[in-house]
């Protein structure tokens, strides 16, 4: 089993940055790709970024590249989704998630594992 537990939400003017984290427990995270997700209002959920957690390989959706980074610490068993320029467009609840597929998915569907979320809301 895997435990994630995402922080570093709030509210945020346009322009300004943040950073969330998760933090990663349980049984052989090594294994694990780690996904960034979210989901705004009246929305479906969607991919943001993926980091393979062997070779640090990275993914980032179009809507984000460039903005956005993921990275982890393996020995701080932690991911990070550190987010710049940030736009009224990217307020959601953010989640992270563990997937044992290797590569870097982008379905939500190839990640097992799944934080309770965190509220990003970016004012105009």
């Amino acid at each position: 089993q895997v435990q994630l537990v995402e922080s570093g939400g709030g509210l945020v003017q346009t322009g300004d940055s943040l950073r969330l984290s998760c933090a990663v427990s349980g049984r052989t995270f090594g294994r694990y790709t780690m996904g960034w997700f979210r989901q705004g209002p009246g929305k479906n959920r969607e991919f943001i970024a993926a980091i393979t957690w062997s070779s640090g390989s990275t993914r980032h959706s179009d809507s984000v590249k460039g903005r956005f980074t993921i990275s982890r610490d393996n020995a701080k068993n932690t991911v990070w989704l550190q987010m710049n320029s940030l736009k009224p467009e990217d307020t959601a609840v953010y989640y992270c998630a563990a997937s044992d597929f290797t590569g870097l998915p982008i379905s939500r569907t190839l990640y097992a594992y799944w934080g309770q979320g965190t509220q990003v809301t970016v004012s105009s």
